[in-house]
């Protein structure tokens, strides 16, 4: 295994929306949209990281357009935070015919990797420290993200303690 040679912060994947993508309302099914997503996510964060890479979180997911079956689905996925062994990673999906080549939004998220060793042991990955306006806000979105998912996780912990206890049963 190894490291980092070229740190790459950004990328986008492209795919064709095939009839084997499709729910039952003729659409591209949100589960295909998840994957892809996940994908464009892994791409970006073994490119940071030099490392194989683990799906830790994924935050914030909405869908607002659907996708049509025959679409070109752009899933631009770009580093916005890095911890001491996790990345951050914002993920925007744009659909559009691809005859015309007008894209629209359709999804977004958050997405968050650990970058693993052989044994599957979380590795540190390199720091990224923000330089533009742009990028420090998108940093700031990350760490707002971070805070509200403990305060999530701290309501619903009572819930889950109870659920595990009734299957442990």
């Amino acid at each position: 295994m190894t490291g980092p040679s070229k740190q790459v912060r950004e990328n986008t994947l492209r795919f064709l929306a095939t009839p084997t993508d499709i729910n039952i309302y003729g659409k591209v099914h949100g589960g295909a949209v998840m994957k892809w997503i996940d994908e464009a996510g892994y791409v970006c964060a073994a490119g940071w990281s030099g490392y194989p890479c683990a799906t830790v979180y994924v935050g914030g997911i909405r869908f607002h357009k659907s996708i049509h079956i025959g679409n070109i689905v752009e899933v631009h996925a770009k580093l916005i935070y890095t911890g001491r062994t996790s990345m951050h990673i914002a993920v925007n999906v744009r659909s559009g015919d691809p005859k015309t080549r007008q894209f629209i939004p359709t999804t977004q998220c958050v997405i968050v990797f650990v970058a693993l060793d052989e044994k599957g042991i979380p590795l540190e990955v390199p720091e990224w420290v923000p330089q533009a306006d742009d990028d420090k806000s998108l940093q700031a979105y990350a760490e707002r993200l971070m805070e509200f998912g403990k305060q999530l996780e701290g309501e619903m912990q009572p819930y889950l303690d109870r659920t595990m206890k009734t299957e442990r049963e």
